[in-house]
């Protein structure tokens, strides 16, 4: 079993055992007790009522949080000619085709996201094995394959974030930084659990959100009130 420092042991007396906090005071709380000398992101995990083994209860989406993450990601775009020209315009970090598949196959990963026009994922799909195990792949569901090239990269540099369901049935995503005010933590906290709610499966039956807790990168999770959201 893990040990934790003085710190943590510390930060962990702040919590009421066995309580559930409201939203605004589990934020309040991850707060205080954040003891990294970074900048520490705040992380939402939500354990769902559903059945990962089962493909029509796969849970899977975007959802653009209303203050970002507090990092700026950068977009990678596989395009020829004016989608490229367009891509570049809107901001992309990495425009090209052959050329980007070309130095990726020689394990080149200086990016965070990639977007596809729908023409180059005959090529682009050669990388699936790559891109795919670090969860890089251009998927129509998460927007990131699409002729709109300017709409997916203002979307993704304005704080869009993946969510997806891990093989444990839970999700876990990020909804910003400790040195954010509590409100745009909060409202972001809620972006991400109102698009969990919509994304809820017709085959989910019984309790679909079991448990939430968030937690500082370095620090303790703490409960949420899960009867406030459903």
């Amino acid at each position: 079993m893990a040990k934790h420092g003085k710190k943590y042991q510390e930060a962990v007396k702040l919590l009421e055992q066995d309580t559930a906090y409201e939203p605004a005071q589990a934020i309040e709380l991850v707060k205080k007790m954040s003891t990294a000398k970074f900048d520490e992101t705040v992380e939402v995990a939500v354990r769902l009522g559903v059945d990962p083994r089962k493909q029509d209860q796969n849970v899977r989406g975007v959802v653009v949080l209303p203050h970002g993450t507090g990092k700026t990601k950068r977009v990678l775009v596989f395009a020829k000619g004016d989608k490229a020209k367009e891509a570049e315009a809107a901001g992309a970090d990495f425009v090209g085709d052959q050329d980007l598949i070309n130095k990726i196959q020689q394990g080149w990963f200086d990016f965070d996201v990639c977007v596809a026009t729908p023409d180059m994922m005959g090529e682009v799909g050669k990388l699936g094995r790559i891109l795919g195990g670090k969860g890089l792949m251009p998927n129509p569901k998460a927007g990131t394959v699409t002729l709109d090239v300017t709409k997916a990269i203002q979307e993704i540099k304005a704080g869009k974030i993946e969510y997806r369901l891990d093989k444990a049935g839970q999700i876990h995503a990020p909804i910003g930084k400790v040195s954010f005010d509590n409100e745009k933590l909060a409202e972001n906290f809620k972006a991400l659990v109102d698009a969990l709610n919509r994304a809820k499966p017709a085959a989910a039956k019984g309790v679909y959100l079991k448990n939430i807790s968030v937690s500082s990168t370095m620090g303790p999770g703490v409960a949420v009130n899960t009867a406030t959201f459903r």
